[in-house]
């Protein structure tokens, strides 16, 4: 399996196919991922078309057990971060 695309590699990318430099990729990367940090952590949701959708979700109060020593303890309520993968996206990946 290959390894995932670093930051640079995909500024690099993104910079060839706008045609643009690698600062001005580089700024809209960044933009891009204080945009939806700033939204997912308020507790709303991003739309990446032909990616995918990136939402907060709420977890409740719940029993976990601690898988070394088998000790079970309540877990406080909680949100975590998901992400629902485009049906074109997952197409692609199938043929």
């Amino acid at each position: 399996m290959a390894k995932p695309m670093t930051k640079t590699q995909l500024v690099a990318a993104l910079a060839e196919e706008m045609g643009t430099d690698k600062k001005t990729a580089g700024g809209a990367l960044d933009a891009i991922t204080g945009i939806i940090t700033k939204e997912v952590s308020g507790g709303g949701a991003v739309t990446l078309p032909g990616v995918g959708k990136i939402y907060c979700r709420e977890r409740p109060e719940r029993m976990v057990r601690n898988p070394a020593t088998g000790e079970q303890f309540k877990k406080e309520a909680d949100k975590v971060v998901k992400m629902t993968i485009a049906k074109a996206l997952k197409d692609s990946v199938n043929g």
